[in-house]
């Protein structure tokens, strides 16, 4: 059994190549500049893990990976344009060093270079393989949807949010596991077990990612801090914060959801706080974990071969970038 950071070596060992041809390079260059930018590369590893769960490290283990992070970083990529995102993971964003029009390029060109690894695994698996990365790959994009919806929608509850995350996080990381597991040839009811263990995890995820996109230490989160705020993007932390204030407070948020002005970050963290929001993320995190955790346990293998995936729950939601 491998731990997480020797997984993460050896899929970086084998992801740290030129992915694309070289010409035209106008094309080919941001989006190999996009994947040098690195990453934790947590949905390859799940993959890895999934696979290991049940039985060795599949050869096909790791072009399945590849085609899983390729996929994630062309989401990335659209997601930064959307979100008008200067910065990712440090650095400049693709269509902020590039333009739009090459970012979106470079994201279609990844996608289909995803499909083209998922085309070189063994065709006893390939069936299964490719229609759970298409339906999850088409649930990712409605969760990108329903988010951009909500950023309209006068109101959106705490179960909605839930949905949209869902789809938008949740559904990638537990198809990773899935897949892997698939290739480890685990029978349907571990499966989906492993899935669900996933789901969970990721909606621990994304509530972390709310959590410290508003209270995170911006040298070590790497993206611009508050940057949800400033999009008024309806996260966790807002929705609860909206569900919770008084008159006074709620109409000193609907105010600063109208203004753009110097000043609005910090106001709008006070009110979280005024709220009790900090603390009761990190609660709404702790059930999740709580929930994956119960998933991971009623999985039919022995106790050791689940200790890279509980330390993997462990590092996902204690992180602070």
């Amino acid at each position: 059994m491998h731990n997480l950071v020797e997984l993460q070596e050896k899929f970086e060992a084998y992801f740290s190549k030129r992915h694309f041809p070289g010409d035209p390079a106008t094309l080919y260059d941001p989006a190999q500049y996009f994947l040098g930018i690195g990453g934790k590369r947590v949905r390859p590893v799940m993959c890895l893990m999934g696979n290991e769960l049940f039985d060795e490290i599949h050869p096909d283990a790791f072009p399945l990976a590849t085609a899983i992070e390729l996929f994630h970083n062309f989401t990335l990529i659209h997601d930064d344009i959307m979100d008008k995102a200067p910065l990712r993971r440090g650095m400049p964003t693709v269509h902020e060093k590039y333009g739009e029009p090459t970012a979106l390029l470079g994201g279609d060109v990844m996608l289909v270079t995803a499909y083209e690894y998922i085309n070189r695994i063994d065709t006893r698996f390939l069936r299964q393989v490719l229609r759970l990365f298409s339906t999850t790959a088409k649930e990712v994009c409605e969760g990108q949807q329903l988010d951009m919806d909500f950023e309209k929608a006068p109101s959106v509850t705490l179960d909605e949010y839930i949905h949209m995350i869902g789809l938008k996080t949740s559904v990638l990381l537990a198809a990773s596991l899935r897949m892997g597991a698939i290739l480890g040839g685990a029978g349907e009811a571990n499966q989906r077990l492993l899935y669900d263990f996933g789901k969970a995890l990721g909606l621990a995820f994304q509530i972390q990612d709310d959590y410290l996109d508003a209270f995170g230490d911006p040298e070590k989160f790497g993206k611009q801090v508050g940057g949800d705020i400033m999009a008024n993007k309806k996260t966790f932390l807002l929705i609860h914060a909206l569900e919770t204030a008084d008159a006074r407070q709620r109409a000193e948020i609907e105010r600063l959801l109208a203004t753009d002005g110097p000043g609005k970050v910090e106001s709008m963290l006070a009110l979280f706080r005024a709220c009790g929001v900090d603390a009761w993320a990190r609660s709404l995190k702790a059930k999740y974990v709580d929930e994956a955790a119960g998933q991971l346990e009623r999985i039919a293998v022995t106790a050791h071969r689940k200790k890279p995936l509980a330390d993997l729950m462990e590092y996902l939601v204690r992180r602070e970038r």
